[in-house]
């Protein structure tokens, strides 16, 4: 195998000789057991990418080609989320394109689907409560007159429009009064965006989950799960503990959710997750196995790629992308590694370095030669090499 030498993010240089592809055994088809997303990235235009968001810099065949590789390998996708650079370069405007492409898409195949909508029409500082309400029905409506279903994310602008939490608690009232098809909500927390520091009008997440559980119980009819990206397991396991039935926790845990799609005999979480999109030929690998009942099996296959999305979900943990991105690219999955908006200089040489080696250790990359090749002139076109 072929060994190049790669950055460290304790600023040392090292040599990896990269070890086989993982010999996985992946499903077509969707599992059975539970409902899995992966919320997928874009991929930008080389020629375009730059740090003015816009939908002129996305390009749209590679990045719907990384939809179907997802779809193949029997996951759904989540759209126009957070993974997609949602608010951090990828605007209302690309995402309202990118979502009416991508759904093209999946009805080509009747491939699993959503779609996340937000307020990001708005100017940031927005402080208005019913310009927020307005903002969310606007997207709702969009995205389900284009056919899809929704994921109602977490709002920046409701965060500044909020008193409290019966403003939190209003809002939601209407958007999911006028839904005609089940809702998704998500828990973003701020570990994730900043942004988002007291939503649900409680800086306290025990306090937080009881305005989500009344939410949820208001609308159980039009509520089929909530998607918790907190990094909190046991908060994880205490709410789906208390969901109502019927209603789905997918969990948005990118360091824990081998244990929290097992579960604990009792309950379990389904997953809608940024690592999946990294991880995908394991995910869909563990997740035939958990269908066969062997949970041992899903948990061996699994269970190691945590350390790698752990390392991609470090801290500052909203540049997660970047790890998405880039091992993306060493994968052969895009051609290059920029990112819209810049986003790509989020993390150091170093930190890309570490990833390359997490990746190796796990077999995620089904050509190693490629990826060796693709690693070393990157590094190489830094000075490094």
């Amino acid at each position: 195998m072929t060994a190049i030498r790669l950055p460290a993010a304790d600023g040392t240089l090292g040599s990896l000789e990269f070890g086989p592809s993982a010999d996985l055994p992946v499903r077509s088809g969707p599992a059975s057991s539970r409902l899995v997303y992966a919320a997928a990235h874009v991929v930008a235009d080389p020629l375009r990418a730059s740090a003015s968001a816009g939908p002129d810099q996305i390009d749209w065949d590679t990045t719907l080609r990384l939809r179907h590789r997802l779809w193949d390998l029997g996951l759904g996708v989540a759209e126009a989320m957070d993974t997609s650079q949602r608010g951090m370069g990828l605007n209302w405007h690309g995402a309202r394109e990118l979502a009416r492409r991508s759904l093209a898409e999946a009805r080509s195949r009747s491939a699993r689907m959503v779609v996340g909508i937000a307020t990001d029409q708005l100017p940031a500082g927005t402080g208005d409560l019913t310009a927020v309400r307005e903002a969310y029905l606007e997207q709702l409506h969009e995205i389900e007159d284009m056919g899809g279903e929704v994921v109602l994310m977490a709002s920046r602008q409701l965060v500044r429009a909020a008193g409290g939490a019966e403003d939190y608690l209003s809002v939601y009232d209407a958007v999911l009064g006028e839904a005609t098809r089940p809702v998704v909500l998500h828990w973003l927390g701020e570990v994730f965006d900043p942004a988002l520091a007291g939503y649900w009008g409680h800086t306290d997440t025990a306090e937080a989950m009881e305005v989500v559980l009344d939410v949820i119980g208001r609308h159980t009819g039009s509520v089929r799960g909530i998607k918790v990206s907190l990094l909190d397991a046991d908060l994880e396991r205490e709410l789906r503990r208390r969901l109502p039935d019927g209603v789905r926790l997918f969990t948005g845990d990118d360091y824990n959710y081998t244990d929290l799609i097992a579960g604990d005999g009792t309950h379990h979480s389904d997953a809608l997750l940024g690592a999946f999109a990294v991880v995908g030929r394991h995910a869909s690998a563990a997740l035939s196995r958990l269908d066969e009942g062997d949970e041992a099996g899903f948990r061996d296959v699994l269970g190691p790629t945590e350390t790698l999305s752990r390392l991609v979900f470090a801290p500052p943990t909203r540049f997660y992308k970047v790890g998405v991105a880039w091992l993306s690219y060493l994968d052969g999955a895009q051609d290059h590694f920029r990112m819209i908006d810049g986003f790509e200089t989020g993390r150091s040489l170093g930190h890309l370095g570490d990833l390359v080696r997490a990746a190796d250790s796990v077999g995620l990359f089904t050509d190693p030669d490629l990826t060796a090749h693709r690693a070393a002139g990157y590094f190489a076109s830094h000075g490094i090499g």
